[in-house]
């Protein structure tokens, strides 16, 4: 299942890691279907940052509130880095993935790959960049 991704997203989403570095960044991927449009950076509340990720929990509420009100793309699913890893689920995210459905991305260094987190675990999605 191929998802088209904007240019934009994906270089917000390498800016985000190597702005973050030596933490990991995390954030929101907006857009509808398996198009992804937009990549909106949230602060990493992990109380260990270096090494786990936790999306900033009112950001995720209101982004599912403007999407819901209009305002906004629908939130897609996730993305994450790993600053020192490779872009491929690692244990840790294995074991808090919650199996619905969601793309994760994750991003190491400049290569972003995408993820769907669904009820089997994670399956690799290829993609498209695509302009706006």
């Amino acid at each position: 299942m191929r998802h088209d991704v904007t240019s934009r997203a994906v270089a917000a989403m390498q800016a985000h890691a190597a702005a973050a570095f030596p933490n990991e960044a995390c954030g929101l991927l907006l857009g509808d279907g398996r198009r992804i449009i937009e990549a909106v950076p949230t602060d990493n509340v992990h109380p260990a940052p270096a090494t786990h990720f936790e999306i900033d929990p009112q950001a995720l509420i209101d982004a599912h509130r403007a999407a819901r009100a209009g305002a906004a793309p629908q939130v897609v699913g996730y993305y994450h880095s790993h600053p020192r890893g490779i872009a491929v689920p690692s244990a840790t995210d294995r074991a808090c993935a919650c199996g619905d459905g969601r793309v994760w991305a994750i991003v190491a260094g400049e290569d972003v790959r995408l993820w769907r987190d669904d009820a089997a675990g994670f399956t690799a999605l290829s993609y498209t960049v695509v302009d706006p």
